[in-house]
């Protein structure tokens, strides 16, 4: 919803384009923390009622960030926000326990074609919002759909029988959030302390030690936030590697796209795109999520989940790869942005369904937690990474970013699309059963 208005948030606030990322990074940092919680709060307590609590916490965010006075007060607010994040992994958890198995994959597409083309949409919406209205509108409009949500979603979705008991991790939650802020501070403030200076050395190493810590205390963890377990199960652990890669590919394509649009012509590449321009310049990959999530879950369910994983990802290498060698040209914009609509469309529905494939129903929130987990990561690092090298490399002393910043960024999106399509061919299928007895819950 906020792509369009990133340039927006930069002039208002005057800060730079790494700091302003936050707007978008920062969700992603809460919703990696607050998705594995949310999730294991749903395995025990009930999905339905968890997935309530998340869209709460996203109408608050939303409320308050139309309220905020500079962008510190705008990130806290988007990172209350973030905790909605969670609205994913139990959506498709609730798909998993209610449907029957020859209808979840499409069901599973479905979802993701939905939530694709909604956020999709939103994109266009919010540069028309920001063009005649003003950024604030974005999170007041943004609001009533998710009050809406809240009360379709007591009113018909109905409370998952499936119970596992579990408790919650809040060692690892800290030392999570620990090891990705110190991560996107580094990225962050790299090009104004210098990418050897001992601050940012420092972070760098804070970061690694809380990552590495934070393995430690899952490991050992009775009731982890991120069941590291799972990975030595090799269809899971290869399907999250995927994701995380993708997630970095995915990412940094998308932060790209709006300012490579709107930045003038006269500096040699752009459009000088206005918000709305800048959202009809991703319409084409709301469009094609549309038809390619379910038309995933439809090959999935004949032919195995990881072949449209494998080609989804293929799809998003091909888009951005042409972003990244032919970009002079409107049409040039909208074939890429299509490319990429249908390979995230058919990728994040196959993503759901290997998981869905391979686990346990009483370990589903888990299980999709830690997928969105390790997507958002790849997802906050592909973010930084884009916006440190748009304020890296810059056009003479201003701080306009030169063409060489995006095309470096879009070609290092399409080797990591590549590479999670290699990954995706090699994923077997071999569910994972660890004897774990779900238990019924009592209906309401």
């Amino acid at each position: 919803m906020v792509f369009p208005a990133l340039g927006t948030f930069k002039e208002e606030f005057g800060t730079s384009t790494a700091w302003t990322t936050w707007v978008l990074t920062g969700f992603l940092v809460s919703a990696a923390v607050a998705t594995p919680l949310l999730g294991r709060l749903g395995d025990q307590f009930g999905k339905e009622r968890l997935l309530l609590v998340s869209l709460g916490l996203f109408l608050a965010g939303c409320i308050g960030a139309a309220l905020a006075w500079d962008i510190w007060s705008l990130i806290a607010f988007r990172v209350l926000s973030g905790a909605g994040g969670a609205l994913f992994p139990l959506s498709f958890a609730i798909i998993r326990d209610e449907f029957p198995p020859e209808k979840m994959k499409v069901g599973i597409g479905l979802l993701s074609a939905v939530f694709g083309v909604g956020g999709g949409f939103g994109i266009v919406l919010s540069g028309v919002i920001v063009d005649h209205l003003s950024w604030r509108w974005l999170f007041i409009l943004g609001s009533i759909p998710v009050a809406a949500s809240i009360a379709l979603v007591h009113r018909y979705v109905p409370e998952s029988p499936v119970r596992s008991p579990s408790r919650i991790d809040v060692p690892g939650a800290l030392l999570l959030s620990g090891a990705l802020v110190a991560l996107m501070v580094a990225l962050t403030e790299g090009e104004d302390w210098g990418w050897t200076s001992p601050m940012l050395l420092g972070l760098v190493f804070a970061s690694a030690a809380c990552f590495l810590l934070w393995g430690f205390v899952e490991a050992r963890s009775s009731s982890p936030m991120v069941d590291l377990r799972m990975l030595a199960h090799r269809p899971v652990l290869l399907t999250n590697i995927a994701t995380m890669i993708s997630g970095f590919a995915l990412f940094s394509c998308f932060v790209l796209v709006p300012a490579f649009v709107e930045t003038e012509s006269g500096h040699g590449y752009g459009f000088g795109a206005t918000a709305t321009e800048a959202g009809l310049f991703l319409l084409p990959s709301s469009v094609a999520m549309l038809f390619a999530g379910p038309l995933a879950g439809t090959i999935g369910r004949r032919v195995g989940s990881k072949w449209p994983l494998a080609g989804g990802m293929l799809v998003v290498s091909l888009g951005a790869l042409l972003f990244a060698v032919a970009h002079d040209e409107h049409w040039h914009v909208y074939v890429a942005s299509a490319l990429l609509g249908i390979g995230v469309g058919a990728a994040f529905a196959a993503m759901a369904a290997l998981i869905a494939e391979n686990v346990d129903a009483a370990e589903m929130g888990v299980a999709s937690g830690m997928n969105t987990v390790v997507r958002v990561v790849g997802s906050v690092i592909g973010g930084q990474v884009g916006a440190a090298l748009l304020t890296a490399k810059t056009i003479g002393s201003s701080s306009i970013p030169a063409e060489s910043a995006f095309t470096t960024t879009f070609a290092l999106s399409a080797v990591a699309a590549l590479v999670a399509a290699g990954i995706a061919v090699s994923i077997g299928a071999r569910p994972l059963r660890r004897g774990l007895e779900p238990v019924e819950a009592h209906s309401r």
